[in-house]
């Protein structure tokens, strides 16, 4: 029987349907399971586990799945036997400690005595030892941020996205003690087969990543101004540059990072570009 790569998604909630998402645009078919727990994917020799993201970390260490998209702040409170062989850029949210409205702002070391509702006693214990500081750490597994509001707690740490959930439980974001996105992670004790199929899935993953992260620039210039422009467009090697009908005019294409997107074109424009065409990538090959 042929080996697969057991791939663990979360069942439902914030990364489910990104990672999905990902798969897809990896060309990994996922057919639509009808609550299964477990199914073949399509154009790949792998199979897809959904399961409770608290559940991925250890199921990958046991071996029951070979790799796992999860949180990362899942990875580090779960401290399972795994390794991180990918930050998917996805997921992004923090860790942070809010406190009450009323409270006003303390020093780091105020929160010595504090007692502190948290679902990450792990990574909070963690924390508050490389600050020395000593708090009771409460325990919650749902409705952190009411804790204080019926006493409790005198602080949260709980993970923050755009803070509404704070604001509207009368907290503000006090300090941030981990910055968290999506990861993907993968058992450390894979067959050779697995392994070859995780560096295939991987080469996938970066070029889609790669792809979203530059967009391809097309534009018309003169002659004259080719090395001027070309010195703002590295590209992967170096821009392609193709005559124009026009006499003394050339074609000018290139990638440029989306980071860099609009200090470059402001200064394409000074350099005597014109005609400007912007696409984005779907997949990117080195």
């Amino acid at each position: 029987m042929q080996e697969k790569l057991r791939i663990a998604v979360q069942k439902s909630g914030r990364l489910s349907e990104d990672s999905l998402r990902l798969l897809k645009e990896c060309g990994i078919g996922v057919p639509n399971g009808n609550n299964q727990l477990k199914i073949n994917a399509e154009n790949f020799d792998a199979e897809i586990l959904f399961l409770r993201d608290d559940d991925i970390p250890e199921y990958v260490q046991d071996g029951v799945a070979d790799i796992g998209f999860v949180g990362e702040n899942v990875v580090l409170e779960k401290n399972k036997a795994t390794e991180t062989v990918e930050r998917l850029g996805y997921g992004k949210c923090r860790l942070s400690i809010a406190l009450p409205k009323t409270r006003k702002k303390p020093a780091i070391k105020d929160l010595d005595g504090m007692k502190i509702a948290t679902s990450y006693p792990f990574i909070l214990n963690k924390w508050l030892k490389q600050n020395k500081i000593k708090a009771d750490i409460h325990v919650i597994s749902g409705s952190v941020e009411i804790a204080p509001r019926i006493g409790l707690a005198d602080a949260i740490c709980d993970l923050v996205s755009s803070g509404s959930t704070l604001f509207s439980n009368e907290l503000y974001e006090f300090e941030t003690i981990l910055k968290s996105e999506a990861v993907l992670i993968s058992g450390k004790k894979l067959s050779p087969v697995r392994k070859a199929l995780l560096e295939k899935l991987l080469f996938r993953i970066r070029s889609v990543k790669k792809a979203k992260y530059n967009k391809y620039v097309m534009l018309n210039a003169p002659n004259k101004s080719i090395e001027k422009i070309c010195a703002y467009l590295p590209g992967i090697n170096s821009p392609t540059i193709v005559p124009l009908a026009k006499k003394d005019w050339s074609s000018v294409h290139s990638v440029i990072s989306e980071s860099d997107f609009w200090n470059v074109i402001e200064n394409l424009k000074a350099a005597g570009a014109e005609g400007i065409l912007i696409i984005p990538i779907e997949k990117m090959i080195d």
